[in-house]
């Protein structure tokens, strides 16, 4: 039996034209993948640089991480000045309020006036002592002359019995209540004065 030969049809390359066998433009399609991957290349480290330089922009700015003295300072008179104004007797309600008048500004300020005009009477009437410390103070952030802190406080109440009744309270045999608590608060505080003073407090 005779094979006869196939023909190969395909035209004859011209001068200029692609090799046989390759489409033209297969080179443009080759490169075109390449250029794509430099591209997305170019585009990350663009990403990566761009988002490096506002990571490292934070902790430039912020003294927290790297002025360990003055982080130190503004912890401890943070830290320092809620104990004081926390912390009261029966008959010791005005110091505390004393206290906060040094301490405290701005918002703080005006928060903790509302807070002992509400329970000022009840203090004295029920005997309530309450004794406050700062067992952790973390400073956040701190840009100059403000700071802002994540202080955790250990507070202990313990209420006596109403002077008008300690004769009925001793007769019944009643006990005098102590409680403990854990509080968190997030507090703003301003240097003022070569002096750190809490602006803002809020509970967590």
């Amino acid at each position: 039996m005779t094979t006869e030969p196939v023909l190969d049809t395909a035209p004859a390359d011209a001068p200029g034209d692609a090799p046989a066998g390759r489409p033209p433009g297969g080179r443009l399609r080759r490169a075109l993948p390449v250029a794509a991957a430099a591209v997305l290349l170019l585009g990350g480290c663009g990403f990566f640089y761009a988002a490096h330089q506002v990571t490292s922009a934070v902790p430039a700015r912020n003294h927290a991480l790297t002025d360990t003295e003055a982080t130190s300072r503004v912890a401890g008179d943070v830290g320092n000045a809620l104990a004081r104004i926390f912390s009261y007797t029966p008959d010791g309600t005005a110091a505390a309020e004393r206290s906060a008048r040094t301490v405290l500004d701005g918002r703080a300020a005006r928060q903790y006036e509302t807070l002992f005009a509400r329970v000022r009477d009840d203090l004295t009437e029920q005997r309530v002592t309450l004794s406050t410390r700062a067992v952790r103070t973390g400073v956040i952030e701190l840009d100059g002359d403000e700071a802002r802190l994540l202080v955790f406080l250990d507070q202990t109440s313990h209420r006596g019995s109403a002077k008008n009744n300690a004769k009925d309270s001793a007769k019944n045999n009643a006990k005098d209540a102590t409680t403990t608590a854990a509080a968190q608060l997030t507090v703003t505080a301003r240097l003022q004065d070569d002096r750190w003073r809490i602006v803002d407090l809020k509970a967590r």
